[in-house]
Formats: structure tokens, C-alpha cells, sequence
């Protein structure tokens, strides 16, 4: 069940007309906050972020199906409560799971492996994007930090 803080956020994203990805990424965010704070783990960064979207589509965002399932109609036909047994067992299975699934630096290597399947051209028109929707301030932090990135990785 996601916050209500998360479902608010998430919400006022759609009054904003902000794509069906953004108001998701409040669900992953919350997700990934819970991941670090400990309470459960995840086997991977993507597994984190598969729940977020998992719990998005539950709460009416429109998100695409996930990949290998037929149809929306479908997936909404099979939406009935897991049990309580089985709930208890997933979040039992998840509290072994380790919490460095959700590091910074496990969510950039997935960020990273998403973008390189993209293709440059794809990569590129969203740092375009970026550069017009940012604003002076936003540009120049991210400006100074691959100005960092780009130092430490040269050593």
C-alpha cells in the first residue's frame, strides 16, 4: 500500500499533465526510500524499480503492461488481492533481500545499462530536452557535476 503523500505526489503530477512515467517515478521513489531505510530489500535495482511501477499500475497510473503480459484488459481482469499469505510471504522473501539494491550506485549502473539499449540519438534528445526544461540553475549544477564526473573518472 503506497503513502498517501506518495499517491498525492503522484496526483498532482497528473493535474500538471506530466507523463504516466513521472507520476510512476513517485512510486519507485517511495520504493527506493524503503529499500534504504530498511524496510525490505530487493535483489537488484531493477526488481526496486519493478515494484514502484508494479504499485503506480495498482493505483490507477497508465502505465504500458509489463513486458510478457498480453494486454491491459487482461492485467486488469487478474487485478484481485494476493492473500494474506501470500502477501506475508513476498514481504517476508524481501526483508532477506540486501538493501544495496537501492544504493546510488547500483541505480545509476541500471540507469546506465536503460540508456546504452536506448541508442545515442535517443540519449541525446533527452539531454536536449533537458537543457530546455531545466533552468539556469538546475543546468549549471548538473553542469558542475559532470564536470566532477568527468575528473574522477580520468584518474
Amino acid at each position: 500500500m503506497p503513502d498517501k503523500e506518495t499517491v498525492k505526489r503522484a496526483r498532482r503530477d497528473k493535474q500538471e499533465g506530466k507523463a504516466p512515467s513521472t507520476q510512476a517515478g513517485e512510486f519507485v521513489r517511495e520504493e527506493v526510500h524503503h529499500i534504504r531505510e530498511g524496510k525490505h530489500g530487493a535483489r537488484s535495482a531493477k526488481q526496486a524499480i519493478a515494484i514502484g511501477l508494479s504499485k503506480a499500475r495498482r493505483a490507477g497510473v497508465k502505465l504500458p503492461a509489463r513486458p510478457g503480459t498480453r494486454d491491459r484488459a487482461e492485467e486488469a481482469k487478474a487485478g484481485h488481492k494476493p492473500s494474506a499469505r501470500r502477501a506475508r510471504a513476498v514481504r517476508g522473501a524481501l526483508k532477506k533481500e540486501p538493501t544495496t539494491s537501492a544504493s546510488h550506485k547500483a541505480l545509476a549502473s541500471q540507469a546506465h545499462k536503460s540508456a546504452v539499449k536506448r541508442g545515442s540519438a535517443s540519449r541525446r534528445a533527452a539531454a536536449a530536452k533537458a537543457v530546455r526544461t531545466k533552468g539556469p540553475a538546475a543546468r549549471s549544477a548538473a553542469a558542475k557535476k559532470a564536470a566532477a564526473t568527468r575528473r574522477r573518472t580520468a584518474r
